[in-house]
């Protein structure tokens, strides 16, 4: 569902020499209402649509700032993949930033991709802490630094000078980066490290919670995963917080061995995607994915199991610090409704990612059960796997 604005404004373009001379002139689509170009953005059906889009002009490309907060985009997110020349290799916790390269494909494209990598001219050691709004975020003890995964872009945050030794292991973002409400996340077991675009220190918040896995915004609220699978409402203002929100579990949850939990924000509902592997004698660990839906009308909360995700596909990578997506309508683009994709972290396998439909069994040649089984809170990744990512160019500047 697209808002509109009450005043609809007009969005001159002027086009190029080259397609003007194919038209009636260059303002020939003068009076195009801002209205009638969100419409239109709603009906892509891939990324490469959006940039085919804006790049007919400047002023549609500019349209992206003034998109609505509640806008959502109905194509695909971009996989991104690692070009590691030694895939095996993560236990390395410092990686030479001019080394990291990857690929971006579009699903609903996949016989084009994108070449991009981290300036050559960083040749500093970091460690990854996760990916938000289109940027990777690296970490070097003092040192901080986000790389735009179209473009290569680099932002530099100011120093961390924190005191002790805390091992710092997940970076998030809290809005786009060019907005004036920019927060960058830090943690660490013990404590919250906080910075907010404007200032040049961080704030350091002790934290009385396990290890935060996973962050996901919705319905302009922040919500947090532990270790153990307890949800946890963040607050930065008027000053930081964060609560346990009491939720119960169904009796749903407890077939299998539950191995990984993602949060997925979908439209209006907050969803729990469960991977979980049945030691069956005799079996290869078939692994099967539910779904369950946090229903905030009973207190408390209760997650409730989903047989049917309708017209909608969830998008989950195995390093639960990536960003999670849905998409509506995915057979629009040649997805599949009704569906899960995950990434696979294996380089050695054929497919980046698999789509599962909700309830199938998953056999574990199809998926690389080690990353997935190998869960703790000392298991991390210090290098980008493959994930998903929207570009940050999606989510305009402002927003």
């Amino acid at each position: 569902e697209v808002a509109i604005p009450d005043r609809p404004s007009k969005k001159t373009c002027h086009a190029s020499s080259s397609t003007s001379s194919s038209m009636s002139g260059p303002d020939v689509w003068a009076g195009l209402l801002d209205s009638l170009l969100l419409q239109i953005i709603a009906l892509l059906s891939s990324f490469h649509d959006l940039l085919a889009l804006i790049g007919t002009c400047h002023s549609w490309r500019a349209a992206l700032s003034s998109l609505p907060p509640a806008f959502s985009f109905n194509f695909p997110p971009l996989h991104l993949q690692p070009d590691d020349p030694h895939p095996h290799r993560n236990y390395v916790k410092h990686s030479l930033l001019s080394n990291i390269k990857w690929q971006l494909v579009d699903p609903a494209k996949q016989t084009s991709s994108l070449r991009s990598s981290a300036p050559q001219n960083l040749r500093v050691r970091m460690r990854y802490l996760g990916c938000s709004y289109g940027y990777l975020i690296f970490y070097n003890f003092e040192q901080c630094l986000l790389v735009d995964v179209y473009s290569g872009a680099t932002k530099k945050p100011p120093k961390l000078k924190s005191t002790g030794n805390h091992d710092i292991y997940y970076g998030f973002l809290v809005a786009p980066i060019n907005s004036s409400n920019l927060h960058l996340l830090f943690f660490s077991k013990s404590s919250m490290f906080q910075w907010q675009v404007g200032s040049n220190s961080w704030s350091e918040h002790p934290l009385d919670v396990e290890r935060i896995l996973q962050i996901v915004f919705f319905k302009g609220e922040m919500f947090a995963m532990d270790l153990f699978g307890r949800l946890h409402r963040i607050r930065l203002a008027p000053q930081f917080s964060m609560q346990e929100i009491a939720v119960m579990w169904g009796e749903d949850m407890d077939a299998g061995l539950s191995c990984q939990q993602w949060l997925v924000a979908c439209g209006d509902m907050l969803l729990l995607v469960d991977f979980s592997v049945s030691f069956e004698p005799f079996s290869d660990l078939p692994g099967t994915f539910k779904v369950f839906c946090l229903d905030f009308s009973v207190e408390p909360a209760k997650w409730v199991k989903m047989d049917n995700l309708g017209d909608n596909a969830l998008f989950v990578s195995t390093d639960r610090r990536s960003p999670t997506f849905s998409c509506m309508s995915p057979e629009r683009w040649g997805g599949k409704r009704n569906s899960i994709y995950v990434t696979n972290p294996s380089a050695d396998c054929n497919e980046p990612w698999i789509a599962v439909e909700l309830g199938q069994v998953v056999p574990s040649t199809t998926y690389s059960p080690e990353p997935i089984l190998a869960r703790g809170p000392g298991v991390r990744y210090h290098q980008p796997q493959s994930l998903w990512v929207l570009p940050s160019l999606v989510y305009g500047v402002g927003r």
